[in-house]
């Protein structure tokens, strides 16, 4: 079953499989046009992450964090099909408005969790948000990472614009 919603994950984005290196990882960048305090702040609370998580045409019907250093978290991704992704997973290191690195394993799965590191850096108050994360062990879960983190990132620019 995980197989399977993870390749229609996939399927849904239209991506190709992810390099598989264990050394290689993915890299997206953005400049949004908000302070890095506003842009920090929507990846620290339920409300805000509710409102942009996901690809597009995904919601965040379930947020739960615990927005602290060794805090966890769990969310359940929604597809315009209904289908529902959870995932939980550990902040690891916070440190506010700079740096946010956690841990992230996909529910049901081989349990192998994927690192994320995400850096938020002042541009003349624009903020460039740096997005590195490791690749995931199933094949399924590695299509579609780079396009669904740069939909992510295109649904947060909204959202920090509407702020």
């Amino acid at each position: 079953m995980l197989g399977q919603n993870l390749e229609k994950l996939g399927e849904y984005l239209g991506a190709t499989p992810a390099a598989r290196a264990p050394e290689r990882g993915m890299v997206v960048t953005r400049v949004f046009d908000a302070p890095r305090q506003v842009v920090f702040e929507a990846w620290t609370r339920p409300e805000h992450l509710a409102r942009w998580w996901g690809p597009k045409a995904f919601t965040l019907p379930s947020c739960d964090v615990d927005f602290r250093t060794g805090g966890a978290y769990r969310m359940v991704m929604r597809g315009p099909d209904g289908t529902e992704y959870p995932f939980h997973g550990v902040y690891r290191e916070i440190v506010p408005p700079s740096r946010i690195e956690f841990s992230a394993v996909i529910e049901s799965g081989p349990g192998a969790a994927v690192l994320t590191v995400v850096t938020f850096d002042d541009e003349g108050g624009k903020t460039r948000v740096t997005v590195r994360q490791t690749i995931p062990a199933l094949e399924e879960a590695a299509r579609g990472q780079r396009q669904g983190w740069t939909e992510s990132l295109e649904k947060l620019a909204e959202h920090v614009a509407a702020r």
